[in-house]
């Protein structure tokens, strides 16, 4: 009897949550967006670091820059906190934060005409950095035909409803999974569409490449992707300049090379994901999602305390 009870409890589960997360999009798109920012950074502030994600975020840090002090530490977890609790008050009001919108500034927009005016596809990866989302926006208003891989939502009603309110602004959310997921992307790619994905969380059994200085498996997609297509990697990344204002910048490509050596141009491809996502963790580490175990767990399990 049990089992047969389950499908229906969690289904009306999830949709309680639903309506949940109906009721606070409501109330979060009245409020201005700066507002609601702020709240959700002080929110977060406060009940961050009463989380289990905390202890991952200070052990992150750790590992990242083992000579911070503990009071350079505490400051860098806050900020943490703060982007991150900006990041989900302003997930309901993502379609205002845009370059129309005013809200998004963008460095090197030529490159992106560029793939616009070239006709062919770019893959484009970033990490999890400021509000991610914004950058959906800054690919499809630059004109370039784009699907945004993600990873889908648990509850099936609310990442239907996160795939609509996308969908009206153009951002087309795809998520990836095992074979038929790979033959999605490499369909877009023959269409001529470019994709787009996050590139530095854990990827188990991905290529180990340095990150930090230390291993740190890395998932392969966009290079091997990049090398099949003979395309290149356009990475991205987004600041968060004051409250809900962001600047966007569009780097330098990777261009993976196809020497013959599969295996050898693909760990060279990862190594060179892993230093752009360094490089820019480095330059403001309170913007990336330390929450995120990046490393084995033996790695957490041997940070300082």
């Amino acid at each position: 009897m049990a089992p047969r009870r389950t499908a229906p409890l969690k289904d009306l589960a999830w949709r309680l949550e639903a309506a949940g997360f109906d009721l606070l999009t409501a109330i979060i798109r009245i409020a201005p967006v700066d507002w609601v920012s702020a709240f959700g950074g002080g929110l977060f502030r406060l009940v961050g670091p009463l989380t289990r994600a905390h202890r991952t975020a200070r052990k992150g840090l750790l590992l990242a820059f083992p000579q911070m002090t503990q009071s350079e530490l505490r400051s860098m977890l806050s900020a943490q906190w703060d982007n991150f609790g900006r990041y989900i008050a302003e997930f309901p009001v993502i379609d205002r934060l845009t370059p129309n919108s005013g809200r998004v500034e963008v460095i090197g927009a030529e490159r992106l005409a560029a793939i616009k005016a070239s006709g062919r596809p770019a893959v484009f990866i970033s990490g999890h950095f400021a509000n991610l989302e914004v950058q959906a926006a800054v690919i499809l208003e630059a004109g370039i035909d784009c699907d945004i891989t993600y990873r889908a939502m648990n509850n099936p009603y609310v990442d239907a409803r996160v795939r609509r309110s996308r969908a009206r602004y153009g951002v087309r959310l795809f998520a990836p999974k095992g074979g038929e997921g790979a033959r999605e992307l490499l369909t877009c790619l023959k269409r001529g569409q470019s994709v787009a994905m996050m590139n530095d969380q854990r990827y188990d059994g991905g290529v180990a490449a340095p990150f930090f200085g230390r291993e740190a498996h890395t998932n392969p997609a966009a290079v091997r992707l990049a090398l099949r297509f003979g395309t290149f990697i356009q990475p991205l990344s987004i600041q968060r300049l004051r409250g809900a204002r962001f600047r966007c910048v569009v780097h330098e490509p990777i261009v993976p090379v196809d020497t013959g050596d599969r295996t050898a141009d693909i760990e060279k491809g990862v190594a060179a994901i892993n230093a752009f996502m360094e490089a820019r963790i480095r330059e403001r580490p309170g913007e990336w999602w330390w929450l995120h175990r990046r490393w084995p767990t033996a790695a957490y399990e041997s940070a300082r305390e």
